[in-house]
């Protein structure tokens, strides 16, 4: 099991720049497929990006491909998710989450509010 713990969220101007981090707990964090999602308002949780185990395979969300960048450091336990280029939209809770099975995310963090203004 692994317990997460996301940091970094904030208000900022359309355009700026923001880097969200999430340390996760226990020994065994690289073997977890790790990912972040977000919630805005009224709206479902969506998926955002997420990287493989060892850092070589990522994938985005169309909505934030070339503007998002997500990364891992195993020996720090710790993902991050590098956002420019900030919109509006992009206004949410952001969660982080792993999986060790595929993309069964199971494991959650509490989430680190987001806020975009124009």
């Amino acid at each position: 099991q692994v317990q997460l713990v996301e940091s970094g969220g904030g208000l900022v101007q359309a355009g700026d720049s923001l880097r969200l981090s999430c340390v996760a707990s226990g020994r065994t964090f690289s073997s977890y497929r790790m990912g972040w999602f977000r919630q805005a308002p009224g709206k479902e949780r969506e998926f955002v990006a997420d990287i493989s185990w060892s850092g070589a395979s990522t994938s985005y969300a169309d909505s934030v491909k070339g503007r998002f960048t997500i990364s891992r450091d195993n020996a720090k336990n710790t993902m991050y998710l590098q956002m420019s280029s900030l919109k509006p939209e992009d206004t949410a809770v952001y969660y982080c989450a792993a999986a060790n099975n595929g993309r069964d995310y199971r494991y959650w963090g509490q989430g680190t509010q987001v806020t975009v203004s124009s």
